[in-house]
Formats: C-alpha cells, sequence, structure tokens
C-alpha cells in the first residue's frame, strides 16, 4: 500500500481511500511442511481531483507498486496482485 501511495502521490493523483482483501492459501512446500503456498492481494483505490487516473494507469501503479514492495520480494510465497476497480 505505502508503495502504491507514493507512486500515485509522484504522479499527481489524490488517494482518498486504499482498502485490500488480501486471502492467503495454506498448503505444503517440497519438505511437506504446511506453510502460505500463495497470497492473493485485491487492492481497491478511490480517488478525486483532477487529474483522475485511467484504468491503465491504475494497473500500472498496482504493477510498479508490486515490483518495488520489499514483502513480496522477502517472502518465498508466491504474491499476486488482482486490482479490483470500479467504473
Amino acid at each position: 500500500m505505502l508503495w502504491f501511495l507514493s507512486l500515485a502521490a509522484k504522479r499527481g493523483f489524490r488517494v482518498d481511500r486504499y482498502r485490500d482483501l488480501a486471502v492467503g492459501t495454506l498448503g505444503q512446500n517440497a519438505q511437506r511442511q504446511w506453510c502460505m503456498t500463495r497470497v492473493t492481494l485485491r487492492p481497491e483505490v478511490s480517488f478525486s481531483g483532477a487529474p483522475a487516473p485511467a484504468r491503465a494507469e491504475v494497473e500500472s501503479l498496482h504493477h510498479a507498486a508490486h515490483e518495488q514492495c520489499y514483502i513480496a520480494h522477502s517472502v518465498t510465497t508466491e504474491v499476486r496482485c488482482e486490482p479490483v476497480i470500479s467504473e
């Protein structure tokens, strides 16, 4: 979330709300130990003011934030980002 907010601010977008419904999948790794095998993030962001980002810009922001996220790079679990974009 913090990377997203930072990138959005640098592009001049005003974020009013950021909500994320994260879901984890429990499974077994190669050593048959129970662990989180996948985490799926479903962020939903509301903007106001001008300029308002287009859908492609919002998707680009989510992608860039995920690429820079040190937490996503620190875990061995697959981390997916599936933005929820209201029109």
